[in-house]
């Protein structure tokens, strides 16, 4: 990718951005550490997506409209220097076709450099858009009438995942719920209307799953829930995002390094290493992920973290 013109943040640079959202909620959040590092240096921002309209109560500095049904045609984006899109074709399939300087951050995402997600779009910031005044915080904002954590015994489980390839077993979710529920915990799933006809299971335990009817009303149920379990995905992001403590199911270590969980207490827990490929990793990593492998990291996380965040001014800390 070509660099963006030199030092935007000293007034030499573009002053109007548009970044234009992934569909997918842990796309957006990491983007609007992006949005975060503009605003922050004094640039003009405007977000476009579906996920990001849905929590823009949780932005409440930053001006994010849904995707306008124009989106294939030019008009939309005429009044902005700079368009950036996290994937080439997504969610606008022919963007680079729309404005003269459209920027796609697919080498950011994929490049051989370390880091987590929210660090690579910082150091892009840093090193592409010139900005002095740089983090990976993305200044999400809860609203005041809810309390952090204060159902301290809730652990929300999130056991379904983008696609299969991250989905740990249904059989080990509910037997985590089982030992959890065994100590104590109130254990509740979250699952979405499209995904619970897969989950007979959950049923014939009993184990709770309550509805949202957006993604505002599972933010501020997640905020005010005491932990976190569940495959990489957005969710899990979100958790991670609110401050709250989270352990991430990952299949590989190469993948969870990319694109692991950025805020808050996280802890990637990763199946048995030994298997000398690959290609056995993956074919077996459910096998190898045990049941009581997460259950000791979920006990050392609250040796460490019971305390932790337990005042809605403790997420101040992680702006």
């Amino acid at each position: 990718m070509n660099p963006l013109l030199p030092h935007p943040a000293a007034g030499d640079g573009p002053r109007r951005f548009a970044i234009v959202m992934s569909n997918a909620m842990g796309d957006t959040l990491i983007l609007m550490v992006i949005v975060r590092n503009l605003l922050r240096n004094g640039i003009d921002v405007d977000v476009f997506g579906r996920p990001a309209y849905a929590l823009r109560h949780w932005f409440p500095d930053v001006a994010i409209r849904p995707l306008p049904d124009e989106a294939h045609s030019n008009a939309w984006l005429a009044p902005y220097e700079i368009v950036v899109q996290m994937h080439p074709h997504k969610p606008v399939a022919n963007l680079a076709d729309l404005h003269p300087r459209v920027y796609d951050l697919h080498e950011v995402s994929y490049s051989d450099p370390p880091g987590c997600m929210a660090e690579r779009f910082a150091d892009f910031c840093r090193h592409e858009l010139g900005l002095s005044d740089v983090g990976t915080t993305n200044g999400i904002t809860p609203p005041s009438s809810l309390r952090h954590r204060q159902y301290l015994r809730r652990i929300a489980i999130h056991p379904e995942a983008s696609t299969d390839d991250k989905r740990w077993p249904r059989r080990s979710f509910v037997k985590l719920a089982h030992r959890l529920r065994e100590r104590g915990y109130d254990v509740q799933f979250v699952i979405a209307p499209h995904e619970r006809k897969h989950w007979s299971e959950r049923d014939r335990a009993g184990i709770p799953a309550p509805s949202f009817d957006s993604p505002h009303e599972l933010a501020c149920w997640l905020y005010e829930s005491g932990w976190f379990i569940g495959n990489d995905s957005g969710v899990g992001h979100l958790a991670s995002n609110l401050g709250i403590p989270t352990i991430s199911l990952f299949r590989r270590r190469g993948v969870s390094e990319r694109w692991r969980p950025a805020w808050g207490a996280v802890t990637v827990v990763l199946p048995w290493q030994w298997l000398p490929t690959g290609g056995l990793k993956e074919k077996f990593w459910r096998e190898t992920l045990t049941c009581a492998r997460v259950l000791r990291a979920f006990q050392r996380m609250v040796r460490e973290h019971a305390p932790y965040a337990t005042s809605r001014g403790s997420l101040s800390r992680l702006r």
